[in-house]
């Protein structure tokens, strides 16, 4: 059985009709930028993401530019960001002018390690920026005690993990302001680029909301110098029909990652996902790690079987960093997470019959 990495088909045909009519309503309604359907979205997801405020943007790199941005962080100021995250973190940062400063993450979650962050903590540390890797939810309780420990700022990159949740609070809640990415293979996925931040705060959101649009709250008048970074109406009236499925596909995505762990288990050389008390996983990714990555990426590329590597390189390894001077070994966890990460299958609507053949295949490798 060939089961490919991802499938849109589940999920759009059985709300095609639905998004067909947002489309047509947007189209007949000759108002195409910050009209209602924006701001019945942003209320939705509000009410969804258990916060004061949702400020619709263009994409979620934007949306962690602007909530640095209202957080007043810029040149000189340091945000402590994880070794082991997608790039857009930390160019999130470098873009206000402040400078990423990278922390390894727990290697059992790969996400970002509250023991290791207060080691990182200068007189120029301005913020701390966890990412909600693959849909786990950070160590959040720990993470909100160290920020306010040292008056700090936090700002939740939440791309990957809409409804995800440690000790009961959603992800996207904790911070002082917060960005998510509504990019098209997001468990919230538009057609198309969108993002939003999210806070309690209503002056930061009204800061934000300025900001995407040039600077302005009247037409033609600029208060600061801003940006062009909206939300626009057809992505805003297909997110809302999404949302309302959104639960469901979150407990298919957790019944996918359930057979997982049943038909993997016991495979030798082959790390499943770890969950850390108190956290809930949405499953974007089904991130498995082997020190034979390569070769079984391969084997399963021949059986049909899709799969991808997130992420090959980590951000301090990047071109766009080498300024930073950071050579191999730096930070070794990172490093290592990033040679033998694979992510296997994942998408609502995936059976049981696709995940044991991805699980054969595996094990037919695992054999020779």
């Amino acid at each position: 059985m060939s089961v490919p990495f991802l499938s849109f088909q589940p999920q759009h045909v059985p709300a095609r009709e639905e998004i067909m009519a947002a489309i047509g309503r947007v189209y007949d309604s000759y108002w195409y930028v910050l009209g209602e359907e924006v701001q019945k979205f942003e209320q939705a997801y509000s009410g969804y993401n258990q916060v004061a405020h949702t400020v619709g943007v263009a994409n979620g790199l934007d949306a962690l530019v602007l909530a640095l941005r209202v957080l007043e962080i810029g040149p000189g100021d340091e945000v402590i960001v994880p070794s082991n995250t997608y790039i857009a973190t930390w160019l999130a940062v470098t873009q206000v002018g402040g400078t990423p400063v990278p922390v390894e993450p727990d290697p059992a979650t790969s996400n970002l390690d509250p023991a290791r962050i207060a080691a990182a903590i200068t007189p120029r540390t301005r913020a701390i920026m966890p990412v909600h890797l693959y849909g786990q939810a950070c160590r959040m309780t720990e993470i909100m005690a160290l920020a306010k420990q040292h008056n700090l700022h936090v700002v939740e990159d939440n791309a990957q993990s809409q409804g995800a949740a440690f000790d009961g609070g959603l992800t996207g809640s904790f911070g002082a302001v917060n960005g998510t990415s509504f990019y098209p293979g997001k468990n919230l996925g538009a057609l198309g680029d969108a993002g939003a931040v999210t806070t309690n705060d209503a002056d930061l959101a009204q800061k934000v909301r300025v900001l995407r649009n040039y600077g302005s709250q009247q037409k033609y008048y600029n208060e600061v110098v801003g940006y062009n970074s909206r939300l626009d109406e057809l992505q805003a009236a297909v997110l809302g029909v999404k949302l309302d499925y959104l639960p469901e596909w979150t407990r298919q995505r957790q019944q996918v990652a359930a057979w997982y762990d049943q038909h993997l288990a016991g495979i030798p050389d082959l790390r499943l996902p770890t969950v850390a008390p108190g956290a809930t996983h949405v499953y974007h990714l089904y991130v498995v790690h082997t020190p034979h990555r390569t070769a079984l990426q391969q084997h399963l590329t021949a059986q049909g079987i899709g799969t991808l590597i997130h992420y090959p390189v980590p951000p301090h390894r990047q071109q766009a960093y080498a300024s930073m001077q950071l050579p191999v070994g730096a930070f070794p966890i990172a490093e290592e997470l990033a040679a033998t990460c694979l992510s296997l299958p994942m998408w609502p609507g995936m059976t049981e019959e696709h995940v044991a053949a991805v699980a054969a295949a595996i094990r037919s490798f695992s054999q020779q």
